[in-house]
């Protein structure tokens, strides 16, 4: 399996000026191939290969622009790469048409491949192709066997840079559960928290995003009076960007502890599978809290950290009427959003979010039995 690490980095000058040309000429290269594309599509001529790209890039685009030699080779590679797998993700329709990269709004960011121990990770500083050693924060340490196979390095709005350093390793599933149906557990989410457990526990979300609105706000309207592109005016924006990185951090290191606890004590864990961005659009009046809880995130972290302890994350199909059906009985009501206590005709009286949470647990036991069987 694979694990990345991601530290923080603090290039000196010309390192940054370094990056910069490389971030540049990653967008250079990826928008001349993307345009190439299109011509040769208009042309009625046939898609041209991730391989044929790069072999195109290296003998005509450099011969064309010298400049892009002063960067590293692997930074363009993986980038013909990166608009190849967007390509391929469109032809399954899993994924719009890739579109232009622009100067101002695009992420910058690019990857380096480790070759002949070219990227290193020392205590106090990583070295890295054209950029050498760069200093950084070594928060935690890879294992003697791991094999270190690449590095990204993004600079954030914020004007922060970070290295998140791929490793391959080979790690011992300790545990693999089939027949064990004891510890399990489902989760029904909670648009004013996080989820509701089968065992009556609310998970609340310490709704970080909303805690740092007035301050936000204020920032904010410091951009108001000063000149678009002046100074002060990305300054101010630097301020801004801040504040969003830090929220998104605090919502992070929650989710991680959150997700760990639940794996660490439970085998098979049992959730809807819900499509959070359709859930966090104006139709449904509550995108600011579905955006802010990040249960999305949560149950990506939720499954590789089951994953790898042998354990299971069960999907139960967004269709599934959890919250209509009762657990004592099996009886099928119609229910309006706003009723919030379940009554069923065989006496049966329940928090609407517990009984949801008992019927997602039974229903994931039976598809995980049956994927078993």
């Amino acid at each position: 399996m694979n694990r990345a690490y991601r530290y923080r980095i603090y290039p000196n000058s010309e390192q940054k000026e370094q990056l910069e040309k490389t971030f540049g000429c990653c967008r250079y290269v990826y928008n001349t191939v993307l345009d190439l594309h299109k011509k040769r599509h208009d042309a009625g001529e046939k898609y041209l290969t991730k391989i044929n790209a790069n072999n195109w890039c290296n003998r005509e685009l450099k011969a064309e622009n010298p400049w892009l030699r002063e960067v590293d080779k692997f930074a363009l590679t993986n980038t013909i790469f990166a608009l190849d797998t967007g390509f391929q993700k469109f032809f399954d329709k899993t994924g719009g048409y890739p579109r232009f990269k622009s100067k101002k709004k695009s992420k910058k960011s690019y990857t380096t491949n480790c070759t002949n121990n070219n990227i290193r990770v020392s205590n106090n500083s990583i070295r890295l192709p054209k950029l050498g050693e760069v200093k950084a924060v070594i928060h935690r340490e890879a294992g003697k066997d791991w094999v270190l196979k690449s590095a990204t390095v993004t600079e954030e709005h914020d004007g922060t840079f970070y290295c998140s350093v791929l490793y391959e390793i080979e790690k011992k599933i300790e545990k693999e559960v089939k027949n064990d149906l004891q510890k399990v557990i489902g989760l029904d989410y909670k648009s004013d928290g996080l989820y509701m457990n089968s065992e009556g526990r609310v998970c609340g979300s310490p709704k970080y995003y909303r805690k740092s609105m007035e301050i936000l706000a204020k920032r904010q309207r410091g951009l108001k009076n000063k000149v678009v592109g002046s100074n002060n005016y990305y300054k101010q924006q630097k301020k801004v960007a801040k504040l969003h990185r830090h929220t998104a951090n605090q919502r992070k290191d929650f989710l991680h502890k959150e997700s760990l606890s639940i794996a660490k004590t439970y085998d098979i864990v049992c959730v809807e599978d819900l499509n959070m961005r359709a859930m966090s659009n104006k139709g449904f009046g509550n995108g600011r809290a579905t955006l802010d809880n990040g249960y999305g995130m949560f149950v990506n972290m939720l499954e590789y950290k089951l994953s790898e302890m042998g354990k299971h994350l069960v999907k139960v199909d967004k269709w599934y009427a959890s919250s209509q059906i009762c657990s004592k009985c099996g009886r099928k009501h119609s229910m309006g959003i706003n009723i919030r206590t379940y009554r069923c005709e065989c006496g049966m009286i329940m928090n609407r979010d517990i009984n949801a949470a008992i019927n997602i647990r039974n229903e994931g036991i039976r598809v995980f039995i049956n994927k078993t069987a």
